[in-house]
């Protein structure tokens, strides 16, 4: 299996999440600037709509998006899901939204010129402070480590190396996530620590 990632972008979240549940992989670069992979060939070929996270499975099949890569790993991991009836939906409202209200205006942020950002920006930390409001128990599904957290994670690490002042308690979660063995080995072999 091959993780398709980008040092520091969204496929970092998927990277964690992976080591988290010990699955087993191989990282492999993409520069997204000019599509191709570390050691040759065409991003494009593994994934046409040109940007990372991308997974393929040893039978050649291809899965892309966030939230469906971290939703198969806690398919495989259940302790890195929450539980109950409404558990798994539970999974995909928080990513979607981490996807959907904080994710995709980063794009939209850094495409702007830096005197049009600060709309943008605002937006981003309003949802920021909503997401924080969930953190009183550590992390978001209370006080269990879980691949919503290694999306969240990778967010707000990502909003901290752009200067974003963000919600309490984020400054405090970032850290402590950064902390764990998974988080370490992933920072380390995308060469970010």
């Amino acid at each position: 299996m091959k993780l398709y990632s980008t040092p520091g972008f969204s496929s970092l979240a998927d990277h964690i999440a992976m080591l988290e549940a010990g699955i087993q992989f191989d990282l492999v670069k993409v520069d997204l600037e000019t599509k191709q992979i570390e050691g040759g060939g065409r991003y494009m070929d593994i994934n046409p709509a040109g940007y990372v996270p991308a997974l393929m499975f040893d039978d050649g099949e291809v899965l892309t998006e966030n939230v469906a890569i971290l939703a198969w790993i806690a398919d495989r991991a259940p302790e890195l899901a929450p539980q109950g009836h409404l558990g798994r939906f539970r999974l995909l409202e928080m990513l979607s939204f981490l996807a959907t209200e904080i994710h995709k205006r980063f794009p939209t942020y850094l495409s702007l010129p830096e005197e049009a950002r600060e709309p943008t920006g605002q937006q981003i930390v309003h949802w920021f402070g909503f997401v924080a409001g969930r953190l009183e128990r550590g992390y978001l599904f209370g006080e269990t480590f879980m691949v919503a957290d290694a999306y969240l994670f990778q967010l707000a690490w990502g909003a901290a190396q752009l200067g974003f002042a963000l919600p309490e308690p984020l400054d405090e979660y970032i850290a402590r996530i950064e902390q764990r063995p998974a988080v370490q080995a992933a920072l380390h072999r995308e060469g970010l620590a």
